[in-house]
């Protein structure tokens, strides 16, 4: 009996090999399998897809499967609802972020204001291109005008009253910007989450701020009161300047007026007679000039000498004399 039993099979050798040639078939189909995969992609309804073929991008807005060249077409996502983010805090936390929601306004007081902001993607292929970072850009806008705007208002405004009318301002501002840039970014909605005076680390500076404003305060009601004080007193006086200052406008236009009509007087007495008004103003200049003087009247025709009194010869028929 042989020590050894060797049995072939014909057949045998080759039904071990077949499976090892159809190993190259398993990468084939995982290939195809994700190309297959690639080549299509979803859509919902509250999504844009921005597809890229060699750099150049285009948009699709409608819902749906939709087909594209696998490994040579990308797909981006963007989200079609509303979306936001806070600004002065972070959500979950009760802290307020100071570099965000510390302002000054316009009457000189700290407050801290928080907002949350609303926007929307209008154009994705805009939002994805157009900057790098489009959120931080309507950010950075919105912190600007925050404070700008915050900044045109008192602390009362800002914590009371004037809520509505500020979130309209900013909005506005925001709007027009994001306009000018270009983002593909739309501004729905900016709203005042919570405003209050500052605490602890800033109430120091809030103390001194209020301080000030109430000294300020006293030093005008104290000038107001001085004022009022020495406004009448000084009205007074200047009325009485101004009353003094007619009448003797008056009296001199009345003592102008008299001396203006004495002359008309004397013109027309001179133009009836001539030398007797002469000799009449040479008188009583010479009266107004020499008081005591003795006046000599000498007749040239006779050669008598009569001496008058000035004020008796005023007294003359003048018309008499010069006959």
């Amino acid at each position: 009996m042989d020590q050894y039993n060797t049995t072939y099979t014909p057949g045998s050798g080759s039904r071990r090999r077949k499976p090892l040639r159809l190993l190259w078939l398993i990468p084939v189909i995982l290939l195809a399998v994700i190309l297959s995969l690639d080549s299509f992609y979803t859509l919902k309804e509250d999504q844009y897809a921005v597809i890229t073929t060699f750099g150049r991008p285009s948009m699709v807005s409608e819902s749906g499967l939709w087909p594209k060249l696998p490994l040579i077409q990308r797909v981006q996502k963007v989200s079609k609802s509303i979306q936001g983010f806070p600004l002065g805090y972070r959500v979950g936390s009760s802290q307020s972020v100071d570099e965000e929601s510390l302002m000054i306004t316009y009457d000189y007081n700290f407050v801290n204001v928080d907002f949350y902001v609303e926007y929307r993607v209008t154009d994705p292929v805009k939002f994805l291109y157009n900057s790098s970072d489009p959120i931080g850009i309507l950010k950075m806008l919105c912190q600007s005008y925050i404070r700008d705007t915050i900044g045109l208002y008192d602390v009362d405004s800002v914590i009371t009253t004037g809520k509505s009318e500020i979130q309209a301002a900013i909005k506005q501002k925001v709007m027009t910007r994001l306009e000018q840039e270009d983002l593909g970014l739309q501004l729905t909605n900016i709203t005042i989450q919570d405003a209050e005076p500052p605490t602890q680390e800033v109430q120091a500076a809030f103390t001194a701020v209020e301080t000030a404003k109430q000294s300020a305060d006293t030093a005008v009601n104290n000038a107001r009161k001085y004022a009022n004080e020495v406004t009448p007193a000084a009205e007074a006086d200047a009325d009485q300047i101004v009353k003094q200052a007619e009448a003797y406008r008056e009296s001199k236009i009345n003592e102008a007026n008299g001396q203006a009509a004495r002359f008309s007087e004397l013109f027309n007495e001179y133009q009836k007679y001539p030398l007797i008004t002469k000799q009449r103003l040479f008188y009583e200049a010479m009266e107004g000039i020499l008081p005591d003087m003795k006046v000599f009247i000498v007749d040239t025709g006779t050669g008598v000498q009569t001496m008058l009194p000035l004020e008796q010869y005023a007294t003359i028929d003048m018309g008499g004399a010069g006959k």
